[in-house]
């Protein structure tokens, strides 16, 4: 795993003591960075705030903040560039926390998303059906069912039969290695639907006259 700046913070006292797990933290920010349209700091920012803040000193509270912010620009130029999307250590290994680590993150990018909702829905209700070779809703759905299902296994295995539990308990690893591919699909699928929205392109386009 290497140092960046979510690891960090998260070496601040303050910050551990106020702010969700690292790796649920790292997991909202990823699914803001992924949104259609990505919220401003002060509506998301208290998404990863687990305990108040009004104990710590306002420079305190700023330098939490910065980190933040900071941990949302390298999640977008991670994307940009194509990189990988899963942090390092996150696997569906149980060695050294790595399955652990990879349920707190993806528990994360559902939080997010969840607050995200209405952001996805306005964009997609914006889209053409002719934009898609497939409907937003349903690949949208697939993503989010395989992010829940290595999030929560236990309750993915307690909501099935008794033989759909056991194909799923056999199946979990195969799900895990095809997470990288639904990862980029999520990200490309929001980019698409970014497009939908009002003034996306005045906001991205320089126009000439500028």
């Amino acid at each position: 795993m290497t140092t960046d700046a979510i690891s960090t913070l998260y070496q601040m006292p303050a910050a551990r003591q106020c702010l969700l797990e690292e790796y649920q933290t790292r997991g909202v920010i990823f699914a803001m960075a992924a949104a259609p349209e990505i919220p401003l700091p002060e509506t998301w920012m208290p998404w990863v705030i687990g305990n108040t803040t009004e104990h710590l000193p306002s420079d305190v509270v700023d330098e939490i903040a910065q980190y933040l912010m900071a941990g949302l620009r390298d999640t977008l130029d991670m994307m940009r560039q194509d990189k990988r999307l899963l942090p390092l250590g996150c696997s569906w290994q149980e060695e050294a926390g790595e399955r652990a680590r990879l349920q707190n993150w993806l528990t994360g990018v559902l939080h997010g998303h969840q607050q995200l909702e209405p952001v996805w829905q306005q964009a997609w209700d914006n889209a053409p059906a002719e934009a898609f070779t497939e409907a937003p809703d349903k690949r949208l759905s697939r993503c989010l069912k395989l992010f829940s299902t290595l999030a929560r296994p236990q309750l993915a295995l307690h909501n099935r039969s008794a033989g759909q539990a056991k194909q799923l308990a056999q199946n979990f690893a195969v799900l895990a290695r095809q997470l990288p591919a639904i990862l980029h699909d999520y990200v490309e699928l929001a980019g698409l639907l970014a497009a939908q929205l009002p003034n996306q392109f005045e906001t991205f386009v320089k126009h000439p006259e500028d």
